[in-house]
């Protein structure tokens, strides 16, 4: 079987490249020594995701976000935490423009339309191109000043809208809190669906969830989310909610999150060599979700590699996100057949995307 190209539906890459100032065009061990001895935050010199390593992997596609959240605690976390709306919208559009950097120089090449897409798949299939197609999606959308801020963002080539992040958010409530939309959240999901967007649903508190599915009526996907079942938080999706996804088609990538995976770990002390957590305990997650489903129509990678940790919250068998290549053999292992892994490794998100993208409107 010939080894398909990866789409990975969450990478903070621009978070990475201007708030842990890391140059993402260099090789990975690179990276690393030029953290050796800095502190200031988690999985320093531990970095797993780089241009090459990606390039290496065949992660020929991924869909890259946008974070900037608003809270008045900013001093208490300060990753990706600003006072107001107008300083997250500034490094929102700091993020934009390293991509766009990126882009001229060769680097990646920005999807924003169908054509876009096919012509970079096709590319990748035929194995004539080494850049690596991003779609771009905003993690949060506390960094929207208004509802009709959307319409810029979707005009800059935003695709994907997350409604929040961490805790309480100005369009919605996130991991860690409760409660459901606020009005101002209702109104941007009607503004997502006039033209076109994608819903993800990561993040969300459960009421916000079952809300966001009742007001919006568009394509939906979960990039980067594990199973609750399987290990108890409110940041995992419960089996109702994969059972809605499903009904939706939509697409859950699974997250490479240490704590999202095993039960038990507790950030800082555990490691994947006390707790035994390998690439395989990940698939587990990936087939429960199939089991409910009955195919694996709804199953992606969303590996979040890049979400503020290293390889001290990686699986043991993983150095970089060019190991993603190994749930090729893991899944043929258990039997799934070449259509499945490849619908695994892309089809299914392009699947939602190719949707998306079909109108004329996503094709300025």
């Amino acid at each position: 079987m010939n080894t398909p190209f990866f789409l990975d539906a969450h990478l903070d890459l621009a978070l990475n490249a201007l708030e842990w100032n890391r140059d993402l065009t260099r090789p990975i061990a690179e990276i690393r020594a030029a953290e050796t001895g800095m502190s200031d935050k988690a999985g320093r010199g531990r970095g797993t995701v780089c241009l090459p390593e990606m390039r290496r992997g065949r992660v020929g596609m991924a869909v890259v976000t946008q974070l900037a959240r608003v809270s008045q605690n900013a001093g208490h976390n300060p990753v990706a935490v600003w006072h107001s709306p107008a300083q997250a919208w500034a490094m929102t559009q700091g993020q934009l423009a390293w991509y766009r950097a990126l882009e001229e120089a060769g680097e990646i090449k920005m999807i924003a339309s169908r054509a876009d897409l096919d012509r970079h798949v096709a590319l990748w299939q035929n194995g004539e191109s080494k850049v690596i197609g991003c779609v771009l999606s905003l993690e949060g959308a506390d960094s929207l000043i208004t509802p009709g801020y959307l319409e810029r963002a979707f005009a800059q080539g935003l695709r994907a809208v997350g409604l929040a992040h961490y805790g309480p958010g100005r369009y919605a409530q996130g991991t860690q809190s409760t409660g459901g939309l606020p009005p101002l959240g209702r109104e941007l999901l009607k503004e997502m669906e006039r033209l076109g967007m994608i819903l993800d649903v990561t993040h969300l508190s459960d009421a916000c969830f079952w809300e966001a599915l009742e007001h919006f009526s568009g394509p939906v996907w979960a990039s980067h989310h594990n199973c609750r079942a399987l290990v108890a938080h409110q940041r995992q999706l419960a089996d109702d909610q994969i059972r809605a996804l499903i009904e939706r088609d939509a697409v859950i990538g699974a997250a490479l999150d240490a704590w999202m995976i095993v039960p038990g770990w507790a950030q800082g002390q555990t490691t994947s060599e006390t707790s035994g957590l390998r690439l395989e305990k990940l698939v587990e997650h990936m087939d429960h979700i199939c089991q409910i489903a009955g195919n694996a129509r709804h199953i992606g990678l969303g590996s979040d590699l890049d979400g503020g940790f290293g390889r001290e919250q990686t699986p043991g068998d993983l150095d970089t996100i060019a190991d993603v290549g190994r749930f090729r053999d893991l899944l043929a292992a258990r039997g799934w057949n070449e259509e499945d892994i490849r619908n695994f490794a892309h089809g299914n998100f392009l699947r939602v995307l190719r949707r998306a993208m079909a109108w004329d409107r996503n094709c300025g």
